[in-house]
This record gives C-alpha cells, sequence and structure tokens, in this order.
C-alpha cells in the first residue's frame, strides 16, 4: 500500500495538493473548482482534528508561457510575478482558500531540488540522450501521438494546429516501469480515481510506454540540466516535483517524512497521465513513497465546450461573486456537479438552488428560529423539557445526516453527495417545525404549552449549532455567521475548533445561551 506521512509523535499528516497552474492567464472558474474542493476537503479533515498540509501554487516554465510574456512585452519572470501577485494569490484569498502553502516553480527552494532529483535519476543510469521529432503542443506542453490528433494536426484538447518538434532530448526509461506500475494498481485499487480514470489508466499503461523526454533544447525558460545546462528540463518533470519540494524534499528531512506522501493530488482529467503514470514512475525510479490516490475530477462547460482562457469560454470567478457571494459560489459548483464528472455552469441553476436551497431552505431556517427565540423567549436559548418522538426522530436525523456527510466528503470526496445529506437535514428539521407550528404552540400560555415551545425552538436551534458546524467546511463565513447568532460561542468555543465527531452528540448549545437574529445569510437576488 502506498505510506502515508507521519509526524514526530506518530501522527499522521493528511496533504492534499492541487495541480501548480499555469501562469499564463488569470484564473477563471475550472481552476477555482479544483482548489474550493481541495480547501473543504482540508478544511474538514481539520474538522476531523487531524494534522493537515494543504499545497496550491503556480507552474511557471515552458514554452507557453515565455512565448505569452513574449507577446506581453516583458520577461517571463515578470509576466509570473505579476499574475502571482495581481491574479492568482488574490483570488485564492476571496474564496476563503486555506491553503498552509503555496509555491512557485521559479523559487530556489523548489528549482535547487530539482536539479538534484533529475541528477539522481542520471546517476542511477534511468536517463540517457537521444533525439525525438514528433507533433508537439505547446498548450499541453507535450508531444503527441499521430494518432492522439483530430483532423490529422489538431491537439484534442485545445483544437487547435500542433507544431512539428525535432531537438536533441535527454529521456527517461519510462517504457521500463510499466509492468510495476501495473502491478501498484492491482495493489492499490484505489489510486487513480473514479472509476473511469483508473480504467483509462490502466489501459494506456498495458499498451505500453514509451519512453519519455525530460529535456528542451529549443527554448531556455526553465530548470538548467545540472549536467548539461545547453537543455531544461521538461516543464512537467519540473512542476511534478513541487509536491515534493514544497514539503522539504532534499532540504527539511524532518517536514518531508512528516508530511510526505500526498494522501491526495487533486488533478484535472487532462493531466491524469502525467500524474497517475508518469509521476509514481519518477518516484519509483528514485526510491520515494507514491501518493495515496490522484483524483481526477471532470471539466466545468460552458455551450458544452471545457472552460479555458484560449477558447474564449474562461469566465472570471468574481464576475459570481459580486452576484452570488463567495460562500454561495463555494457551494454551488461542489453541490451542483459530481466530483469526477464533467459538469455544465448554468447562470439559471445557480440562480434556482441560490433562491430554493440557500436563501429558502437555510437561510430561512436559520432566520425564524432566532425570531422566534426573541419573540418568545427575549432571545435566550430555553430549556428543552418534554421531548418525544418527534425531537428523537431529529436528533437520529442528525446522526445520519453527520456519518453520511463525514464518509461522503471526508474519504470518497463526494461532495455532492455528503452536501446533499446535510441539506436533506436542514430540509428535515423544515418539515419539523412545520409539523409542530410553535407559533400555535405559543398561543398556549400553560406551563405545559410553554415547556412545549420551549423544546421545539431548543430542538431547532440544536439543529442550527450541527448544520453551522457541519457546514463551515463549505461556507465558512456564513457558517460563522449563524454561530455567532446562535450564542454558542464562548460557551463551545470557536466553530473552526468543533470537532465532526461531537456533531451529533445532542444537547451541546446550553439552555441560557444568547440567540440573536443576525443579518440575513443569503439576501434575495438582484436582477443580472
Amino acid at each position: 500500500m502506498a505510506a502515508t506521512g507521519t509526524t514526530a509523535s506518530g501522527e499522521s499528516a493528511f496533504y492534499v495538493t492541487t495541480p501548480i497552474y499555469y501562469v499564463n492567464d488569470a484564473p477563471h472558474l475550472g481552476h477555482a473548482y479544483t482548489t474550493v474542493a481541495g480547501d473543504v476537503l482540508t478544511r474538514w479533515h481539520r474538522q476531523r482534528g487531524e494534522k493537515v498540509w494543504y499545497l496550491t501554487g503556480t507552474d511557471e516554465h515552458g514554452q507557453k508561457i515565455m512565448r505569452t510574456a513574449e507577446a506581453n512585452g516583458v520577461s517571463p519572470q515578470e509576466w509570473c510575478d505579476k499574475l502571482v501577485e495581481d491574479a492568482w494569490k488574490p483570488l485564492w484569498e476571496h474564496l476563503q482558500i486555506a491553503n498552509d502553502d503555496f509555491i512557485r516553480t521559479t523559487e530556489p527552494r523548489h528549482t535547487d531540488r530539482v536539479q538534484e532529483f533529475v541528477q539522481d535519476l542520471y546517476d542511477k543510469g534511468e536517463i540517457y540522450k537521444g533525439g525525438y521529432e514528433g507533433p508537439y503542443c505547446v498548450g499541453c506542453e507535450e508531444y503527441k501521438s499521430p494518432g492522439d490528433l483530430l483532423e490529422g494536426d489538431l491537439c484534442p484538447i485545445h483544437k487547435r494546429p500542433v507544431e512539428w518538434l525535432k531537438e536533441e532530448n535527454y529521456f527517461f526509461r519510462l517504457s521500463a516501469y510499466g509492468p510495476r506500475l501495473l502491478e501498484f494498481y492491482e495493489q492499490n485499487p484505489g489510486f487513480v480515481q473514479p472509476a473511469s480514470a483508473r480504467n483509462e489508466v490502466v489501459q494506456f499503461v498495458k499498451q505500453g510506454l514509451q519512453d519519455l523526454s525530460i529535456s528542451r533544447s529549443t527554448f531556455d525558460w526553465g530548470v538548467p540540466i545540472p549536467w548539461d545546462p545547453k537543455h531544461v528540463i521538461y516543464v512537467w518533470i519540473d512542476a511534478l516535483l513541487n509536491y515534493a519540494t514544497a514539503v522539504g524534499y532534499g532540504s527539511d528531512q524532518a517536514k518531508f517524512d512528516a508530511t510526505w506522501p500526498a494522501n491526495v493530488h487533486l488533478v484535472g482529467k487532462d493531466i491524469l497521465r502525467f500524474h497517475a503514470i508518469i509521476w509514481p514512475a519518477m518516484l519509483m525510479a528514485n526510491g520515494l513513497p507514491l501518493p495515496g490516490r490522484v483524483f481526477a475530477n471532470g471539466w466545468l462547460m460552458v455551450g458544452g465546450e471545457k472552460m479555458s482562457k484560449s477558447n474564449l469560454t474562461g469566465i472570471s470567478p468574481r464576475e459570481l461573486t459580486s452576484h452570488f457571494g463567495v460562500d454561495a459560489y463555494r457551494y454551488y459548483f461542489l453541490r451542483a456537479i459530481p466530483f469526477g464528472q464533467d459538469g455544465s455552469f448554468s447562470w439559471e441553476d445557480f440562480s434556482a438552488r441560490y433562491t430554493s436551497e440557500l436563501a429558502n431552505d437555510f437561510g430561512n431556517l436559520a432566520s425564524r428560529v432566532a425570531a422566534m427565540i426573541g419573540k418568545y423567549f427575549d432571545g435566550l436559548l430555553p430549556e428543552a423539557k418534554d421531548a418525544g418522538p418527534a425531537e428523537q426522530a431529529i436528533a437520529d436525523g442528525l446522526a445520519a445526516a453527520t456519518a453520511q456527510a463525514d464518509t461522503m466528503i471526508g474519504d470518497n470526496l463526494d461532495f455532492a453527495g455528503g452536501i446533499g445529506a446535510v441539506f436533506d437535514f436542514v430540509k428535515q428539521v423544515n418539515g419539523y417545525l412545520s409539523d409542530q407550528a410553535p407559533w400555535k404552540v405559543a398561543k398556549d400560555d400553560s406551563p405545559e404549552g410553554q415547556a412545549r415551545l420551549a423544546t421545539i425552538l431548543y430542538t431547532a436551534a440544536e439543529s442550527l449549532r450541527a448544520i453551522a458546524v457541519l457546514l463551515h467546511p463549505v461556507m465558512p463565513a456564513t457558517s460563522e455567521k449563524l454561530w455567532a447568532s446562535l450564542g454558542a460561542e464562548p460557551h463551545l468555543g470557536a466553530l473552526a475548533d468543533q470537532r465532526i465527531a461531537d456533531v451529533a452528540t445532542w444537547g451541546r448549545l446550553p439552555a441560557g445561551a444568547q440567540v440573536v437574529k443576525g443579518e440575513i445569510l443569503f439576501p434575495r437576488l438582484e436582477n443580472a
């Protein structure tokens, strides 16, 4: 089995990575989709009480970036610096991405280690000099086989003509690793997910692997080959190593041992083969443990086309967050599109889900519970005094929703299913209030009537306490507002410190907590 990093105390480290993104342009929805998914996954594991490390960053070498910089009249480094500082990092901050590190492949902490890694492979005889000629897609930074091309000369991903490239290269003996990779896939059936991605990888390797060109000599924007500086290291060899260099490979052995290998590499399906074939072969060649899982998410589609800047379907995330808000944005894409499948973005679908699920089901529930506690109990959470079968059903529903969400999100990366389980519970609580009709019970001013009213409203508030914890990884700002309105802190402490294991423990929110009707969680949308 793939190894798991441990801390000095023996605690397992949960290490998640996104792809490092090309900085040839500003980020679009597709980049943000993967990064938000990684953020939700790592926030969930933090709330499990685990030690977590979340890495993202930028891929800054290669011919594509060099040409983009030249077209804009600046050096490649100047171009990368501007895009990273003005576009990429600010967007992740805007989307509340809680990454632990941001690596850039032009940083010495990365480039120095890349040279050492490749030198080690060369010294072991895993790299040799040769020549290559064939079709090359600059957009993919990848040689293509003629059988991959559309209409004879079009890249199947970018739908643009490839170039014919002939150059002297150094090659990694990838072909030798086919049998070892197939054995590894068989012993670790969950290494590549989803199943469709695994099948693609296995079939590709079974057809036989070709040795991989790992250097370029026709341009110089890259990490120089240490023994032959006329060559630069192929950008994909350079890029993949970020996952190791960022956690101390070759520079901080204690940190590396405590973190490596990654538990989950999140990747787009178009870069699956690099991560599921080339990357593990490279690690095998240098005797390093392999990652636990490579999970390939699908593409976001607009008008039937993969979203990207190059085909003009790229949409800025800020176009959506300015209208719907950041938390609704984080919610929508993971709720509406099963992770691992292609999904189509629709402004109309987003609006419909915002109104139905967020504003009506969730936001209205929080608002009316706080309003009724304010009206009937002067804002002080009453004590539940006569809980019966209806309340037990709510407690049971919470336990089921928590268990389902924990497995789906924390273990299976089924964000849509896990969020759906929480919102099924939201609907159950709404149904409970409709059935119990506290606004009618309030008219009975007998001790029995008031005790019943107290129990109903306590049950609803306690349910919201649990919902705030379960939705915190997905919608952190909204959940914080709800937490504050319930008066949960200081009684229960900070929301970020709440544990998934404690969510379904009924009765944690103490009677007497000050409940206030805060701002509306999901305001009505203005016309687009």
